[in-house]
């Protein structure tokens, strides 16, 4: 293989360029995550069972349901709350399970139990959602005007906000926090309804017979006179909007021809849905928030940012005294930690090719195998991509362990063939040199490359969730280190053959010190081996007394699962009896 590539330098060329271009293509594509999507497939389902209490919910709405689901292939662990009106399930499913498939299985589990469920909550609808995603954002809504209450703005953020939002690409769902809904607060007085000899069911029939959009039906339909030009459709204006409205629903007729009104046993008047919830931002309850989630494959970065900009777009038009805030943005960290990664990926190719240059000693030997470090780490990303990896803190230090590694085919592939350009200078063609050369370590390099793929393959096979999070690390390294052998095999011989003289022993006098010094050192290591084979006992002591305090101190290193690290925010929650 090596001697094909020798005879065609060009097309050695022309498939780095390839690895090289095919991995800054998909680049821009990858999703940024600060770790790897660890989390297992989850589908909700939600229920209204209006005006219920939490017991006759889960009696009647929340069992049902999750007997019918617990069916569901797959399917890992339920857990439910049954709250006033109100049930939600979550389905969490094996890793691997795929996501669109279990909402489906579920939504057909859910629709054979609906003959079990109250016609109430048949009539409103049961919900079955795909999990949307980890939070990026929280915006805040706040008002400095004494106009501007939660209610309308939670209103002008529903109708003008929200929908603009989830058109951002990698939004997968806005939640408003501290909603208020309007709502037509209808309070009844108990003892007037007493009076009346009515009750609350007696309200309820009332206002769904009269509030209701009813068709009355066509005037000139066919079959019509032929004269009949037009045809006109009746709509009974029964859909209420105004508290007086609601007043004149008639509740009874009485025998006299008097009428029992909503208003003579109520007080009607708008307000919210309801006010079991309250958010206060920055030591105000004048606030509405908007929590903002991705799709697992989404671009953080790209997200927030869109975000920002689409906020920005929208700020003009708020309602006077209406003003908005990011109250948190988990890609601030992110971003963060993807610098503090990259810079110190930087640091290590900077590092490994000073290292290079100071023990080969000349530019030429030194361009070489820093040509493949670039190669090798932009191609891998072509490699993330086919597997779904993300741009993240895991990868990226898998990138930055496999700088170190790229570059060892390469380095021992230089220096076979300037040894060889060294002894057979001026007998043969550089072109032979790195062909005899690599005929005696072809072998060798494709076995050291070997070792490292076979410690680092099977990592990336582990299972559960430990193994998601190995997998992108120890696949990314294996990536590299395969596409660094191939250009060991390919563009470093080539290279070597026309830029390497078999002279790249340097004269400077950095190197003459150097050079000297470390053949100081290697007399000095020569003599003291023989010295460690003659006392085989006292140096396997020191080494198993090595092997003992280190895992002393591993036994007492904490861990854990990943480390705590400082977000620049924290969330409480707090439940009541």
């Amino acid at each position: 293989m090596t001697k094909a590539f020798l005879n065609r330098p060009v097309l050695a060329a022309v498939c780095s360029l390839l690895i090289l271009i095919a991995g800054l293509v998909v680049m821009p594509a990858l999703p940024i995550a600060q770790y790897p999507q660890i989390a297992p497939p989850v589908v909700t389902v939600t229920a209204i069972y209006t005006g219920a209490s939490p017991q006759a919910v889960e009696a009647q709405v929340t069992t049902p349901l999750e007997q019918a689901v617990n069916t569901v292939q797959g399917l890992r662990y339920l857990s439910s709350t049954s709250a006033q009106g109100t049930s939600s399930i979550t389905c969490t499913f094996n890793l691997g399970v795929n996501l669109d498939i279990a909402a489906a299985d579920v939504q057909n589990a859910v629709q054979s139990s609906l003959g079990q469920l109250p016609a109430t909550v048949q009539q409103l609808g049961i919900t079955v959602a795909k999990n949307s995603g980890s939070f990026v954002m929280g915006i805040a809504l706040t008002s400095n005007s004494k106009s501007l209450d939660r209610l309308a703005m939670s209103n002008y953020a529903q109708i003008n906000v929200v929908n603009n939002l989830e058109r951002v690409p990698g939004v997968s769902q806005v939640i408003i926090f501290g909603q208020r809904q309007y709502a037509m607060r209808i309070w009844l007085n108990p003892v007037k309804l007493a009076q009346e000899g009515l009750d609350a069911t007696d309200v309820v029939s009332a206002l769904q017979e009269q509030n209701a959009a009813v068709a009355a039906g066509s005037i000139g339909a066919p079959p019509a006179p032929k004269n009949q030009p037009y045809t006109y459709t009746v709509n009974a204006l029964t859909q209420l909007s105004d508290p007086t409205q609601f007043a004149n629903i008639v509740l009874r007729a009485n025998p006299n021809g008097g009428y029992v009104r909503l208003a003579d046993v109520a007080r009607i008047e708008l307000g919210a849905q309801s006010y079991s919830t309250e958010l206060r931002f920055d030591g105000s309850n004048q606030v509405v928030g908007l929590g903002v989630l991705q799709y697992p494959t989404a671009n953080a970065l790209d997200v927030s940012r869109k975000l920002r900009a689409e906020m920005a777009q929208l700020a003009p038009q708020f309602p006077t005294g209406m003003q908005w805030t990011v109250a948190f943005d988990v890609t601030t960290f992110v971003n963060e930690s993807i610098k503090e990664v990259v810079l110190t990926l930087l640091m290590s190719i900077v590092l490994v090719i000073l290292v290079i240059f100071v023990f080969l000693q000349h530019p030429k030997s030194t361009l070489i195998p820093a040509a493949t470090i670039p190669v090798s780490l932009i191609g891998t990303f072509f490699v993330m991509q086919l597997f779904h990896f993300s741009i993240n803190t895991i990868t990226l230090f898998g990138l930055t362990l496999a700088t170190g590694l790229v570059v060892d085919d390469a380095i021992v592939v230089i220096e076979n063939i300037a040894r060889h350009m060294e002894l057979n200078k001026g007998k043969q063609s550089g072109v032979a040199s790195a062909a005899e050369a690599m005929r005696e370590i072809q072998s060798a390099v494709v076995a050291s490359s070997l070792v490292l793929l076979a410690v680092f393959v099977p990592v990336g096979f582990l299972p559960g969730t430990t193994g998601q999070i190995y997998k992108q690390f120890a696949l990314t390294i294996a990536a590299s280190i395969t596409i660094s052998l191939f250009m060991a095999l390919t563009l470093a011989p080539v290279l070597s053959a026309r830029l390497l003289s078999g002279e790249y022993e340097s004269k400077l006098a950095f190197f003459r010190w150097f050079n000297s010094n470390f053949k100081r050192f290697r007399d000095w290591y020569a003599r003291t081996l023989p010295n460690m084979f003659r006392r085989r006992w006292p140096v396997a002591a020191v080494f198993v007394g090595a092997l003992l305090i280190t895992l002393l101190l591993a036994a007492r290193t904490p861990q854990g699962f990943l480390p705590d690290e400082d977000l620049g925010y924290f969330i409480t929650l707090v439940q009541t009896p």
